[in-house]
């Protein structure tokens, strides 16, 4: 990897790994359009005090300033952890393109499990959902982070 540049996946999981020496649970998060990066975060909600500072919240509300839209429509989010319902929603709002997803989330998660939030016939939005890109890095540094804190 020397010498070339990150893909958007691996911008997120460099964010994530950010968040983990933070104190912060490790996800980052990425949004790019036709290829050009709009925004790169990670999770703040202990920095913030701030329960919504998740990743993807924090890319989404950057990347729409950069944009000047209220629409992400052809913008494609990278982010290590399966989004949970709060960021589904916003998503859905934001009307981005299509997610990219690392290790799955069964206990919080919202778009291949819990609520499942875009299979709902009541979600006005359905983005493509790719999921397990670099799921096993992403998981590693999960469960790294919160065994060192039990």
């Amino acid at each position: 990897m020397s010498g070339s540049l990150l893909t958007p996946i691996e911008m997120a999981l460099k964010l994530a790994e950010d968040a983990a020496v933070a104190g912060e649970a490790p996800v980052g998060a990425v949004i790019v359009e036709d290829g050009r990066v709009l925004a790169a975060e990670r999770n703040r909600m202990a920095e913030r005090a701030d329960p919504t500072a998740h990743a993807e919240m924090l890319a989404i509300r950057a990347a729409l300033a950069v944009r000047g839209t209220g629409r992400l429509d052809g913008c494609d989010l990278y982010v290590t952890l399966e989004p949970c319902a709060m960021c589904a929603g916003a998503i859905a709002h934001a009307r981005l393109r299509r997610v990219y997803y690392g290790a799955e989330d069964a206990k919080a998660g919202a778009v291949d499990n819990g609520v499942r939030l875009f299979s709902s016939p009541n979600c006005h939005h359905h983005p493509e959902v790719i999921g397990g890109l670099e799921a096993t890095r992403s998981a590693e540094l999960l469960k790294r982070f919160f065994r060192e804190r039990r």
